[in-house]
């Protein structure tokens, strides 16, 4: 095996979450230097594709949160180019990357996910929108959420109460895409639990409570210190957090995802795992929840980022 000395991460982009991805690709970056590895930190544009073919590095980290990073693009065209890179292949980044997509396929797996529709924009126009609202609200009463079929953040994520914010709801989500999910909204204890894999197979980390302080786990209290409070393990029973792990776990394997997810779950007042989304990039800022998990875990940042490097060069 060829060691490892030098290692691209990519932060930034052109997405809505280009101001995470900074934070997030700092924060690699950091971790690896002080683990003694050669990194650069680059901020991708029209010159990367020629600079990565010149001088390949030895690992690629793609610390690109929304579509530049997640949607399997970029994953793919390094794929293309033979050049190892930390995370989920193009492949599986897709599918989870596609909120309704992923929904199903974990349901097949046997994991609980709340019951929803998908509609794209157009449906409105074809269909009238008023007879669709209708037939949603008679169909999914409220609470409601509403959220863009892709992309993360929290962002055009609506909480829908009565049936008349519904319409507004729809038009935010549309926001940043063609496709909304509107979903039964699940009451209970949210958890996200963190997968990661160094090459001994996928490793479940404790799981995360949030507890957001204005009762809503939006873009603001994901990214701004003391909006949220978080429980690191989750204050929940040992049996429901061993089925939330489980759950997680068969999540991620579903999907077909590799070196580290987040998995988003809601527990029930029955204690049922609900599933809500997969992510192929957690968050690794500050306020993350995957970074708040390894610590508490006993895990050293540097390390861990290290070894996932390493088994992206392996692969």
């Amino acid at each position: 095996m060829t060691e490892l000395h030098r290692v691209v991460v990519l932060a930034g982009g052109i997405s809505h979450e280009r101001d995470v991805s900074l934070r997030s690709g700092r924060r690699v970056a950091d971790s690896l230097l002080e683990h003694g590895l050669h990194v650069e930190l680059v901020d991708p544009d029209a010159t990367l594709l020629a600079a990565l073919r010149a001088d390949p590095p030895d690992v690629v980290w793609p610390a690109l949160h929304g579509a530049s990073g997640e949607d399997g693009a970029l994953r793919g065209l390094l794929e293309f180019l033979g050049i190892p890179f930390v995370g989920s292949l193009s492949d599986a980044a897709r599918l989870a990357w596609d909120k309704p997509t992923a929904k199903a396929i974990v349901a097949r797996a046997g994991v609980a996910t709340p019951r929803s529709i998908t509609l794209g924009r157009d449906a409105f126009r074809e269909l009238g929108a008023n007879a669709v609202f209708e037939a949603i609200a008679d169909e999914l009463p409220v609470p409601l959420v509403v959220k863009p079929a892709r992309g993360g953040s929290a962002q055009g994520v609506t909480i829908v109460e009565d049936r008349a914010g519904l319409p507004r709801a729809m038009v935010d989500a549309y926001t940043y895409g063609d496709v909304a999910l509107v979903e039964q909204r699940i009451t209970g204890t949210e958890i996200a639990i963190g997968i990661i894999d160094t090459g001994d197979g996928p490793v479940a980390l404790p799981a995360v409570e949030i507890e957001p302080l204005s009762g809503v786990y939006s873009f603001e209290a994901r990214y701004n210190a003391g909006e949220t409070r978080f429980y690191v393990p989750a204050r929940i029973d040992r049996g429901v957090a061993a089925a939330a792990t489980e759950a997680a776990l068969t999540a991620h394997r579903a999907l077909g995802l590799r070196h580290l997810s987040r998995v988003d779950l809601i527990i029930d007042g029955a204690g049922t795992a609900w599933f809500l989304e997969a992510n192929v990039l957690p968050g690794l800022t500050e306020t993350s929840l995957l970074p708040q998990a390894l610590e508490a875990a006993g895990h050293d940042l540097g390390w861990v980022y290290a070894e996932l490097a390493r088994a992206a060069l392996r692969s």
